[in-house]
Protein backbone atom coordinates (compact mmCIF):
# COMPACT_ATOMS: atom_id res chain seq x y z
CA UNK A 1 0.00 0.00 0.00
CA UNK A 2 1.25 3.35 -0.79
CA UNK A 3 2.19 5.69 2.04
CA UNK A 4 0.28 9.04 0.61
CA UNK A 5 0.79 11.76 3.24
CA UNK A 6 -0.29 15.45 2.80
CA UNK A 7 3.48 17.40 2.82
CA UNK A 8 3.81 20.92 3.79
CA UNK A 9 6.90 23.48 4.14
CA UNK A 10 7.86 24.69 7.53
CA UNK A 11 5.36 27.23 6.96
CA UNK A 12 2.67 24.40 7.51
CA UNK A 13 0.75 26.18 4.38
CA UNK A 14 0.24 25.05 0.34
CA UNK A 15 -0.05 21.61 1.41
CA UNK A 16 0.29 18.43 -1.44
CA UNK A 17 -0.20 15.00 -1.32
CA UNK A 18 2.48 12.62 -2.47
CA UNK A 19 3.72 9.36 -2.00
CA UNK A 20 6.28 9.22 0.68
CA UNK A 21 9.47 6.61 0.57
CA UNK A 22 11.84 6.72 3.19
CA UNK A 23 15.34 4.61 2.11
CA UNK A 24 18.36 3.97 2.68
CA UNK A 25 21.02 5.17 0.46
CA UNK A 26 21.67 1.43 -1.09
CA UNK A 27 17.86 1.30 -1.66
CA UNK A 28 17.37 4.47 -3.46
CA UNK A 29 17.78 3.42 -7.23
CA UNK A 30 15.37 0.44 -6.95
CA UNK A 31 13.06 2.66 -4.96
CA UNK A 32 12.27 5.18 -7.90
CA UNK A 33 11.97 2.64 -10.84
CA UNK A 34 7.97 3.20 -10.86
CA UNK A 35 7.85 6.68 -9.79
CA UNK A 36 5.36 7.87 -12.87
CA UNK A 37 4.57 10.79 -14.52
CA UNK A 38 4.63 13.30 -11.41
CA UNK A 39 8.43 12.48 -10.96
CA UNK A 40 10.33 12.19 -7.58
CA UNK A 41 11.69 14.43 -5.22
CA UNK A 42 14.20 13.91 -2.05
CA UNK A 43 12.99 15.55 1.18
CA UNK A 44 15.25 16.31 4.11
CA UNK A 45 13.39 17.16 7.54
CA UNK A 46 11.25 19.56 5.60
CA UNK A 47 12.92 22.85 7.07
CA UNK A 48 12.34 24.85 3.63
CA UNK A 49 9.74 27.25 4.47
CA UNK A 50 7.77 27.11 1.07
CA UNK A 51 7.07 24.03 -1.58
CA UNK A 52 10.60 23.63 -2.14
CA UNK A 53 10.43 19.89 -0.86
CA UNK A 54 7.26 18.80 -2.06
CA UNK A 55 6.16 16.54 -5.49
CA UNK A 56 2.10 16.85 -5.27
CA UNK A 57 0.98 14.18 -7.13
CA UNK A 58 4.40 12.15 -7.21
CA UNK A 59 6.95 10.93 -5.42
CA UNK A 60 9.14 11.92 -1.96
CA UNK A 61 12.07 10.17 -1.15
CA UNK A 62 13.73 10.78 2.26
CA UNK A 63 16.90 9.37 2.66
CA UNK A 64 17.64 7.38 6.02
CA UNK A 65 21.17 8.07 8.04
CA UNK A 66 22.17 8.74 10.98
CA UNK A 67 25.53 10.50 12.63
CA UNK A 68 27.31 7.37 13.44
CA UNK A 69 28.24 7.43 9.89
CA UNK A 70 30.05 10.38 9.51
CA UNK A 71 33.33 9.51 8.52
CA UNK A 72 35.61 12.20 10.17
CA UNK A 73 39.25 13.01 8.46
CA UNK A 74 41.03 14.76 10.72
CA UNK A 75 44.26 14.94 8.94
CA UNK A 76 42.66 17.05 6.02
CA UNK A 77 40.46 18.51 8.00
CA UNK A 78 37.15 16.91 6.34
CA UNK A 79 33.68 15.18 6.82
CA UNK A 80 32.41 12.32 4.71
CA UNK A 81 28.77 11.64 5.47
CA UNK A 82 25.29 10.55 3.43
CA UNK A 83 23.00 13.29 2.10
CA UNK A 84 20.31 12.45 4.74
CA UNK A 85 22.64 12.94 8.35
CA UNK A 86 20.85 15.69 9.82
CA UNK A 87 23.68 19.19 10.58
CA UNK A 88 22.09 18.26 14.43
CA UNK A 89 23.44 14.44 15.08
CA UNK A 90 26.44 15.36 12.65
CA UNK A 91 27.09 18.38 15.13
CA UNK A 92 27.02 15.47 18.08
CA UNK A 93 29.90 13.76 16.65
CA UNK A 94 32.34 16.57 15.53
CA UNK A 95 32.02 19.16 18.44
CA UNK A 96 32.75 16.95 21.06
CA UNK A 97 35.90 15.83 18.53
CA UNK A 98 36.94 19.64 18.01
CA UNK A 99 34.91 20.25 14.97
CA UNK A 100 31.85 22.49 13.70
CA UNK A 101 30.34 22.74 10.36
CA UNK A 102 31.20 25.41 7.82
CA UNK A 103 28.30 26.88 7.31
CA UNK A 104 25.04 26.20 9.30
CA UNK A 105 21.49 27.76 8.60
CA UNK A 106 19.34 29.16 12.01
CA UNK A 107 18.25 25.34 12.77
CA UNK A 108 20.85 22.58 13.12
CA UNK A 109 17.41 20.31 11.55
CA UNK A 110 18.53 20.40 8.13
CA UNK A 111 20.07 17.54 6.04
CA UNK A 112 23.27 17.71 4.25
CA UNK A 113 22.13 17.13 1.25
CA UNK A 114 19.42 19.67 1.59
CA UNK A 115 21.93 22.18 3.02
CA UNK A 116 23.26 21.80 -0.66
CA UNK A 117 20.89 21.77 -2.81
CA UNK A 118 19.36 24.92 -0.53
CA UNK A 119 22.86 26.17 -0.65
CA UNK A 120 22.24 26.99 2.86
CA UNK A 121 23.92 30.48 4.31
CA UNK A 122 24.55 31.78 7.62
CA UNK A 123 25.95 34.93 10.15
CA UNK A 124 29.36 34.00 8.08
CA UNK A 125 28.76 34.53 4.99
CA UNK A 126 30.55 37.96 4.52
CA UNK A 127 33.59 35.90 5.70
CA UNK A 128 33.28 32.40 4.67
CA UNK A 129 30.47 32.07 1.90
CA UNK A 130 28.07 29.64 1.81
CA UNK A 131 27.60 25.65 1.84
CA UNK A 132 28.61 25.23 -1.58
CA UNK A 133 32.14 26.93 -1.18
CA UNK A 134 33.22 23.65 1.07
CA UNK A 135 32.06 20.74 -0.41
CA UNK A 136 34.68 18.77 -1.84
CA UNK A 137 32.63 16.06 -3.49
CA UNK A 138 29.57 14.71 -3.84
CA UNK A 139 28.07 11.41 -4.90
CA UNK A 140 24.75 12.23 -7.16
CA UNK A 141 21.97 10.31 -7.83
CA UNK A 142 21.33 10.82 -11.78
CA UNK A 143 17.80 10.39 -13.86
CA UNK A 144 18.76 7.41 -15.89
CA UNK A 145 20.02 5.74 -12.08
CA UNK A 146 23.94 6.11 -12.67
CA UNK A 147 25.74 7.60 -9.49
CA UNK A 148 28.43 9.71 -10.29
CA UNK A 149 30.77 12.13 -8.42
CA UNK A 150 31.20 15.41 -8.69
CA UNK A 151 32.71 18.68 -7.10
CA UNK A 152 34.36 21.78 -8.22
CA UNK A 153 36.64 20.46 -9.82
CA UNK A 154 35.66 17.12 -11.21
CA UNK A 155 32.56 18.16 -13.72
CA UNK A 156 32.46 21.49 -12.29
CA UNK A 157 28.50 22.51 -14.50
CA UNK A 158 27.05 19.42 -12.81
CA UNK A 159 28.69 20.38 -9.30
CA UNK A 160 27.49 23.96 -9.69
CA UNK A 161 23.94 23.01 -10.72
CA UNK A 162 23.41 20.85 -8.01
CA UNK A 163 24.59 23.71 -5.81
CA UNK A 164 21.33 25.55 -5.06
CA UNK A 165 20.10 23.42 -7.53
CA UNK A 166 16.73 22.56 -4.98
CA UNK A 167 17.19 18.87 -5.70
CA UNK A 168 16.25 19.17 -9.66
CA UNK A 169 19.54 17.90 -10.82
CA UNK A 170 19.52 14.21 -8.83
CA UNK A 171 19.42 13.07 -5.18
CA UNK A 172 22.33 13.70 -3.35
CA UNK A 173 24.04 10.24 -1.72
CA UNK A 174 26.66 11.10 0.19
CA UNK A 175 28.73 14.45 0.61
CA UNK A 176 32.73 15.29 1.29
CA UNK A 177 33.08 18.56 2.88
CA UNK A 178 35.77 20.82 4.87
CA UNK A 179 35.36 21.16 8.57
CA UNK A 180 36.42 24.08 11.04
CA UNK A 181 38.63 23.41 14.00
CA UNK A 182 37.40 24.69 17.12
CA UNK A 183 39.04 24.98 20.68
CA UNK A 184 35.52 24.67 22.61
CA UNK A 185 31.78 24.38 22.17
CA UNK A 186 31.41 28.11 23.73
CA UNK A 187 30.83 31.07 21.46
CA UNK A 188 32.06 34.96 23.16
CA UNK A 189 29.31 37.08 21.56
CA UNK A 190 29.37 40.89 21.46
CA UNK A 191 25.91 42.34 21.32
CA UNK A 192 24.94 46.28 20.66
CA UNK A 193 21.49 47.89 20.59
CA UNK A 194 20.87 49.81 17.82
CA UNK A 195 19.06 53.17 17.81
CA UNK A 196 17.64 52.96 13.72
CA UNK A 197 18.29 51.48 10.60
CA UNK A 198 20.71 54.37 9.41
CA UNK A 199 23.48 53.61 12.26
CA UNK A 200 22.56 49.66 11.97
CA UNK A 201 24.09 49.86 8.32
CA UNK A 202 26.89 52.15 9.24
CA UNK A 203 27.57 50.05 12.55
CA UNK A 204 27.97 46.26 10.40
CA UNK A 205 29.63 48.48 7.51
CA UNK A 206 32.40 49.61 9.38
CA UNK A 207 32.72 46.38 12.06
CA UNK A 208 31.36 42.85 10.41
CA UNK A 209 34.87 42.17 8.76
CA UNK A 210 36.67 42.11 12.26
CA UNK A 211 33.78 39.15 13.66
CA UNK A 212 33.05 35.67 11.52
CA UNK A 213 29.69 35.77 12.83
CA UNK A 214 27.43 39.09 12.43
CA UNK A 215 23.42 39.27 12.37
CA UNK A 216 21.22 41.85 13.92
CA UNK A 217 17.40 41.85 14.75
CA UNK A 218 15.14 43.88 13.64
CA UNK A 219 11.89 45.59 15.05
CA UNK A 220 9.50 45.61 12.05
CA UNK A 221 7.07 47.01 13.85
CA UNK A 222 8.89 50.38 15.14
CA UNK A 223 8.36 53.83 13.08
CA UNK A 224 9.78 57.31 12.64
CA UNK A 225 12.77 57.68 14.18
CA UNK A 226 13.22 54.36 15.23
CA UNK A 227 12.48 52.60 12.22
CA UNK A 228 14.79 49.49 12.16
CA UNK A 229 15.70 49.91 15.36
CA UNK A 230 17.52 46.68 16.49
CA UNK A 231 19.80 44.16 18.37
CA UNK A 232 22.93 43.46 16.60
CA UNK A 233 24.86 40.13 17.75
CA UNK A 234 28.48 39.39 16.52
CA UNK A 235 30.77 36.56 17.33
CA UNK A 236 33.42 33.79 17.43
CA UNK A 237 34.19 30.58 18.63
CA UNK A 238 35.74 30.94 22.11
CA UNK A 239 39.45 29.35 23.05
CA UNK A 240 39.44 27.85 25.75
CA UNK A 241 41.36 30.35 27.31
CA UNK A 242 38.59 32.66 27.52
CA UNK A 243 36.57 29.79 29.60
CA UNK A 244 36.27 29.82 33.03
CA UNK A 245 34.89 27.21 35.34
CA UNK A 246 33.53 23.84 34.45
CA UNK A 247 33.31 25.21 30.83
CA UNK A 248 36.90 25.25 30.80
CA UNK A 249 37.34 21.88 32.45
CA UNK A 250 35.30 20.17 29.36
CA UNK A 251 35.54 22.67 26.76
CA UNK A 252 34.61 20.70 24.45
CA UNK A 253 31.07 19.27 25.83
CA UNK A 254 27.96 19.51 23.59
CA UNK A 255 24.29 19.08 24.91
CA UNK A 256 21.67 20.79 22.69
CA UNK A 257 18.25 20.93 24.77
CA UNK A 258 14.87 21.30 23.76
CA UNK A 259 13.11 23.68 26.77
CA UNK A 260 9.85 23.33 25.52
CA UNK A 261 7.30 22.30 23.08
CA UNK A 262 4.37 24.00 21.28
CA UNK A 263 1.00 21.96 21.89
CA UNK A 264 -0.65 20.59 18.68
CA UNK A 265 -3.86 22.28 19.43
CA UNK A 266 -3.71 26.32 19.93
CA UNK A 267 -6.16 28.66 18.95
CA UNK A 268 -6.90 28.58 15.09
CA UNK A 269 -5.53 32.29 14.57
CA UNK A 270 -2.47 31.53 16.68
CA UNK A 271 -1.10 33.52 19.45
CA UNK A 272 0.74 36.46 17.05
CA UNK A 273 -0.69 39.21 16.78
CA UNK A 274 -0.18 42.87 16.34
CA UNK A 275 -0.44 43.38 20.21
CA UNK A 276 1.98 40.05 20.97
CA UNK A 277 4.31 40.58 18.55
CA UNK A 278 4.78 44.30 19.03
CA UNK A 279 4.80 43.38 23.02
CA UNK A 280 7.69 40.92 22.38
CA UNK A 281 9.49 42.90 19.74
CA UNK A 282 9.90 46.21 22.50
CA UNK A 283 10.77 43.38 25.46
CA UNK A 284 13.33 41.37 23.35
CA UNK A 285 14.70 45.26 22.14
CA UNK A 286 14.43 46.72 25.62
CA UNK A 287 16.15 43.42 27.49
CA UNK A 288 19.19 43.84 24.63
CA UNK A 289 22.06 45.30 26.40
CA UNK A 290 23.27 48.64 24.83
CA UNK A 291 26.96 47.51 24.78
CA UNK A 292 27.90 44.01 26.11
CA UNK A 293 31.27 42.36 24.93
CA UNK A 294 32.62 38.73 25.55
CA UNK A 295 29.81 37.21 26.75
CA UNK A 296 30.02 33.45 25.98
CA UNK A 297 27.27 31.31 24.94
CA UNK A 298 26.56 27.94 24.19
CA UNK A 299 26.54 27.03 20.07
CA UNK A 300 22.87 26.13 20.22
CA UNK A 301 22.13 29.44 22.11
CA UNK A 302 23.71 31.47 19.43
CA UNK A 303 23.33 29.52 16.05
CA UNK A 304 19.65 27.65 16.72
CA UNK A 305 17.70 29.44 19.36
CA UNK A 306 14.83 28.61 18.05
CA UNK A 307 14.97 25.15 18.00
CA UNK A 308 14.92 25.12 21.85
CA UNK A 309 11.05 25.48 21.16
CA UNK A 310 10.03 22.80 19.26
CA UNK A 311 7.32 23.00 16.80
CA UNK A 312 7.27 26.63 17.44
CA UNK A 313 5.82 27.24 14.01
CA UNK A 314 2.64 26.33 15.63
CA UNK A 315 2.34 29.57 17.10
CA UNK A 316 1.20 31.03 14.03
CA UNK A 317 -1.98 28.93 13.93
CA UNK A 318 -4.15 26.77 11.18
CA UNK A 319 -2.83 29.47 8.53
CA UNK A 320 1.28 28.75 8.99
CA UNK A 321 3.33 31.56 7.83
CA UNK A 322 5.37 32.34 5.07
CA UNK A 323 9.24 33.43 5.15
CA UNK A 324 9.87 36.37 2.86
CA UNK A 325 14.15 36.69 2.33
CA UNK A 326 15.54 38.93 -0.47
CA UNK A 327 18.69 40.46 -1.14
CA UNK A 328 19.59 43.55 -2.58
CA UNK A 329 22.97 44.70 -3.79
CA UNK A 330 25.59 47.36 -1.44
CA UNK A 331 24.37 51.05 -2.68
CA UNK A 332 20.99 49.87 -2.27
CA UNK A 333 20.40 50.90 0.86
CA UNK A 334 17.37 52.74 -0.26
CA UNK A 335 15.72 50.20 -1.17
CA UNK A 336 15.82 47.89 2.28
CA UNK A 337 14.83 50.93 3.93
CA UNK A 338 11.42 51.16 1.25
CA UNK A 339 10.87 47.53 1.98
CA UNK A 340 11.07 47.84 5.77
CA UNK A 341 9.10 51.45 5.77
CA UNK A 342 6.56 49.27 3.67
CA UNK A 343 6.19 46.53 6.07
CA UNK A 344 5.94 48.79 8.50
CA UNK A 345 3.03 50.97 7.62
CA UNK A 346 0.84 47.79 6.46
CA UNK A 347 1.38 46.58 10.26
CA UNK A 348 3.05 43.40 9.20
CA UNK A 349 3.57 41.23 12.33
CA UNK A 350 6.68 39.43 12.06
CA UNK A 351 8.85 39.07 15.54
CA UNK A 352 11.44 37.03 13.59
CA UNK A 353 13.63 39.44 10.70
CA UNK A 354 16.81 39.41 10.66
CA UNK A 355 19.70 41.23 8.73
CA UNK A 356 23.08 40.03 7.29
CA UNK A 357 25.62 40.98 4.96
CA UNK A 358 26.55 38.89 2.39
CA UNK A 359 30.12 38.33 0.86
CA UNK A 360 30.87 37.22 -2.33
CA UNK A 361 28.76 34.55 -4.54
CA UNK A 362 29.76 31.60 -5.91
CA UNK A 363 29.96 30.15 -9.35
CA UNK A 364 26.38 28.33 -8.83
CA UNK A 365 23.67 29.80 -10.91
CA UNK A 366 20.82 28.96 -8.59
CA UNK A 367 23.10 30.08 -5.28
CA UNK A 368 20.93 33.15 -3.76
CA UNK A 369 23.66 34.66 -1.73
CA UNK A 370 25.41 37.76 -3.45
CA UNK A 371 27.21 40.96 -1.97
CA UNK A 372 24.60 42.73 -0.47
CA UNK A 373 22.55 43.25 2.35
CA UNK A 374 19.98 40.23 2.66
CA UNK A 375 16.21 40.46 5.37
CA UNK A 376 14.61 37.73 6.51
CA UNK A 377 11.25 37.85 7.75
CA UNK A 378 8.18 35.77 8.60
CA UNK A 379 5.25 37.12 7.60
CA UNK A 380 1.83 34.83 9.47
CA UNK A 381 -1.27 34.27 7.50
CA UNK A 382 -2.88 32.95 4.52
CA UNK A 383 -0.46 33.19 1.10
CA UNK A 384 -3.22 34.25 -0.97
CA UNK A 385 -3.58 37.71 1.71
CA UNK A 386 -0.25 38.04 1.66
CA UNK A 387 0.73 38.08 -2.14
CA UNK A 388 -0.33 41.65 -2.82
CA UNK A 389 1.82 43.31 -0.45
CA UNK A 390 4.80 40.77 -1.20
CA UNK A 391 4.78 41.17 -4.77
CA UNK A 392 4.89 44.82 -4.14
CA UNK A 393 8.04 44.26 -2.03
CA UNK A 394 9.36 42.26 -5.07
CA UNK A 395 9.23 44.83 -7.55
CA UNK A 396 11.06 47.01 -5.28
CA UNK A 397 13.87 44.15 -4.91
CA UNK A 398 14.23 43.40 -7.83
CA UNK A 399 14.04 47.33 -9.40
CA UNK A 400 17.47 47.24 -7.56
CA UNK A 401 19.37 44.51 -9.12
CA UNK A 402 18.73 42.46 -5.96
CA UNK A 403 16.71 38.95 -5.92
CA UNK A 404 14.25 36.09 -3.55
CA UNK A 405 15.62 32.91 -1.78
CA UNK A 406 14.18 29.57 -3.84
CA UNK A 407 14.75 27.48 -0.22
CA UNK A 408 11.93 29.67 1.33
CA UNK A 409 9.44 30.85 -1.33
CA UNK A 410 6.20 30.36 -1.30
CA UNK A 411 4.44 33.21 -3.14
CA UNK A 412 7.09 34.47 -5.67
CA UNK A 413 6.09 34.60 -9.58
CA UNK A 414 8.22 32.79 -12.34
CA UNK A 415 8.65 36.30 -13.92
CA UNK A 416 10.69 37.46 -10.60
CA UNK A 417 12.74 34.44 -10.70
CA UNK A 418 13.72 34.81 -13.71
CA UNK A 419 14.58 38.34 -13.45
CA UNK A 420 16.41 37.99 -10.23
CA UNK A 421 18.39 34.79 -11.05
CA UNK A 422 19.75 35.84 -15.01
CA UNK A 423 21.61 32.04 -14.97
CA UNK A 424 18.80 30.60 -15.03
CA UNK A 425 18.81 29.66 -18.61
CA UNK A 426 22.35 27.92 -17.99
CA UNK A 427 21.14 26.20 -14.42
CA UNK A 428 18.02 24.64 -17.20
CA UNK A 429 20.70 23.77 -20.15
CA UNK A 430 22.43 21.45 -17.11
CA UNK A 431 19.37 19.86 -15.97
CA UNK A 432 17.59 19.21 -19.15
CA UNK A 433 20.81 17.72 -20.38
CA UNK A 434 20.72 15.57 -17.34
CA UNK A 435 17.29 15.32 -17.04
CA UNK A 436 15.41 15.14 -20.53
CA UNK A 437 12.37 13.31 -19.37
CA UNK A 438 11.75 15.51 -16.10
CA UNK A 439 11.98 12.57 -13.66
CA UNK A 440 13.04 15.10 -10.60
CA UNK A 441 10.40 17.50 -9.97
CA UNK A 442 8.44 19.94 -7.42
CA UNK A 443 5.75 21.68 -6.31
CA UNK A 444 7.96 24.83 -6.68
CA UNK A 445 9.39 23.48 -9.97
CA UNK A 446 5.99 23.68 -11.42
CA UNK A 447 4.87 27.12 -9.94
CA UNK A 448 8.10 28.67 -11.03
CA UNK A 449 8.75 27.08 -14.40
CA UNK A 450 12.10 26.13 -12.63
CA UNK A 451 12.90 23.12 -15.80
CA UNK A 452 12.75 23.96 -19.24
CA UNK A 453 10.37 22.76 -21.83
CA UNK A 454 10.98 19.80 -23.25
CA UNK A 455 10.97 17.74 -19.76
CA UNK A 456 7.37 16.49 -18.32
CA UNK A 457 7.59 19.39 -15.41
Amino acid sequence: MKNLRALTGWGRNNASVAEVRPVPNHEVAAALHDVGTRGALARGLGRCYGDAAQNGGGVVVRLLGAGHEAMLHPEAGTVTVPGGVSIDDLLRVIVPRGWFVPVTAGTRYVTVGGAIASDIHGKNHHVEGSFGNHVVSLDLLLADGSVVTVGPEVQPDLYWATVGGQGLTGIILAATFRLLPIGSSRMVVDTNRIANLDALFAAMDEGDDRYRYSVAWIDLMARGGSLGRSVLTRGDHATVAQLEGRAAADPLTYDPSVIASVPPVIPPQGVLNKLTVAAFNELWFRKAPRERVDELQTIASFFHPLDMLSHWNRLYGVHGLVQYQFVVPFGAEDTMRAVIERISSAGVTSFLAVLKRFGAANPAPLSFPRPGWTLALDVPGAVHRLGPLLHELDRLVLDAGGRHYLAKDGVTTPEMISRGYPRLAEWQAVQHRLDPTGRWQSDLSRRLRLTAPGGTS
